[in-house]
C-alpha cells in the first residue's frame, strides 16, 4: 500500500497476519471444544470481526455499549456485554434490541442488579461473573450469592462466566497454565453449584488469550471469550505468547522535528495515538512507547518511542545517522505496547494492507 499519501498517525492493519491470527485461534477452539466468542474491544471492526468469527454473524464479545450497537447495526447477533451492567444503560440496551432486533447479553454480579433488571423487564439474556483470582469482578465461585441471583433472574438466567486477567501478569508458560486451570475450576465449580441446585446452565463462558491458548483441558467450558491474539503487540511478545511477525496493527507515523543538541526526534504519534501504557516493559525492558520500524519491510530500527506528549513521540537516536536516515517528513511503522489501548486512541477507521479502508467505532456514545 502507499503509506505516503496517507495523513499520519494513522491506524495500519495487516490482514495477512490477522487472518493467520484468527484461523489459529478457530482451529485451538474446535481441537478443545469450544464455542469461540471472540472479544472485539481492540478490533472494534464489523470487517475483522467477521474474520475473527470465521464469517459466523454471531457469540461475539464487545465491552461498550457503542460497539454492541455498531456490531449489532453490521448484522452480528448474540452480542456479549462483558462489563457489569446498570441501570442508566438499560434504556440503551433496549433501544439497541428494538431497533436492531439483535440480542445483547448481560453481566451481573450482585442480587441487586439481577433484581434491577428483573424490575426493569429486560428481555435479554444474562450471565453471572465469578472472580477466579484476578479480584476485578466477580463472586467467589463457592459464595452462595451465585445460587441467589440465578433465582432472581428466574428465566433470563443463562450461566456462568469468567476472566482470568491476572494471566497478564507473567512470561511463564507454566504459570499461565497454572491460571488456566483456576479459571476452568472456578466457572466450572460455580455451574455445577447452580445445577445442584436445580437450575439450569446453559452457557460456562471463561477467556483470556493466553489462558484459551495454553490451557490444558477446557472440561466443562462451553465457550471461550479472547480478543488480543487478533492483532497482538509488544506486552504480549514479551509474555512469549506470539513474535514479532504476528503482529498486525501499527501506527503510521511521520518524523516532525529534529533536535540534533538533544539528540531526539519527533513523531507526530504521542499519548493519544499510541497511549501511555508502558506495562509492555515489565517483560520486555526496550518497548518503550512502541518501536519503530521500516515502513515497508517492518524492519525494526534500533528506536522506540521514549516518551510521550499528547501529540508528539520523543525518540532518542543512536548517533547521527539516525537523523539522516530519518529526515523530517519521513515515515515510520511503530509496534504498540498495548494494541487494546493504542487502537482506542481516537482513530475512525483501519488502513489496511490490501488497499481497503474499514470503519470502526470508537467512543462511549
Amino acid at each position: 500500500m502507499n503509506f505516503a499519501v496517507l495523513e499520519t498517525p494513522a491506524l495500519i492493519l495487516d490482514v495477512d497476519r490477522l487472518k493467520s491470527n484468527a484461523a489459529k485461534m478457530i482451529a485451538r477452539c474446535a481441537d478443545m471444544g469450544v464455542t469461540l466468542r471472540p472479544h472485539l474491544k481492540t478490533a472494534k471492526s464489523a470487517e475483522v470481526a467477521k474474520i475473527a468469527t470465521g464469517g459466523r454473524m454471531g457469540a461475539v464479545t464487545v465491552s461498550t455499549l457503542q460497539e454492541a450497537e455498531y456490531f449489532a447495526r453490521a448484522g452480528f447477533d448474540d452480542i456479549l456485554y462483558a462489563v457489569g451492567i446498570t441501570p442508566n444503560k438499560f434504556a440503551r440496551v433496549e433501544r439497541i434490541q428494538a431497533e436492531t432486533g439483535k440480542t445483547i447479553v448481560l453481566s451481573v454480579d450482585s442480587i441487586e442488579m439481577a433484581q434491577a433488571i428483573v424490575d426493569r423487564g429486560l428481555s435479554c439474556p444474562v450471565l453471572v461473573e465469578v472472580d477466579c483470582g484476578e479480584h476485578r469482578g466477580g463472586i467467589d465461585c463457592d459464595d452462595g450469592a451465585i445460587i441467589e441471583i440465578a433465582r432472581v433472574l428466574g428465566p433470563s438466567f443463562k450461566g456462568i462466566m469468567s476472566h482470568a486477567g491476572h494471566s497478564y501478569s507473567t512470561d511463564q508458560i507454566a504459570r499461565v497454565q497454572q491460571i488456566a486451570e483456576g479459571e476452568v475450576h472456578a466457572a466450572v465449580r460455580a455451574a455445577e453449584r447452580v445445577r445442584a441446585a436445580g437450575i439450569k446452565v446453559e452457557v460456562v463462558s471463561i477467556g483470556s488469550t493466553p489462558t484459551v491458548l495454553h490451557a490444558n483441558s477446557l472440561e466443562g467450558i462451553t465457550e471461550v471469550r479472547a480478543g488480543i491474539y487478533m492483532v497482538w503487540d509488544l506486552c504480549q511478545v514479551g509474555r512469549n505468547m506470539c513474535s514479532l511477525d504476528d503482529l498486525a496493527i501499527t501506527v503510521l507515523a511521520t518524523v516532525v522535528g529534529h533536535n540534533r543538541k538533544a539528540g531526539v526526534l519527533t513523531v507526530d504519534a504521542g499519548a493519544l495515538a499510541m497511549s501511555k501504557d508502558i506495562g509492555a516493559q515489565n517483560h520486555m525492558p526496550d518497548a518503550g512507547y512502541g518501536l519503530l520500524c521500516d515502513p515497508e519491510t517492518l524492519e525494526p530500527l534500533n528506536l522506540r518511542i521514549d516518551g510521550v506528549h499528547q501529540e508528539h513521540g520523543t525518540v532518542h537516536v543512536n548517533s547521527a545517522d539516525d537523523f539522516a536516515r530519518l529526515p523530517i517528513g519521513s515515515q515510520v511503522r511503530i509496534l504498540p505496547g498495548h494494541a487494546c489501548l493504542t487502537s482506542a486512541g481516537g482513530y475512525g477507521r483501519f488502513h489496511v494492507t490490501n488497499g481497503e479502508v474499514w470503519d470502526r467505532c470508537d467512543g462511549w456514545a
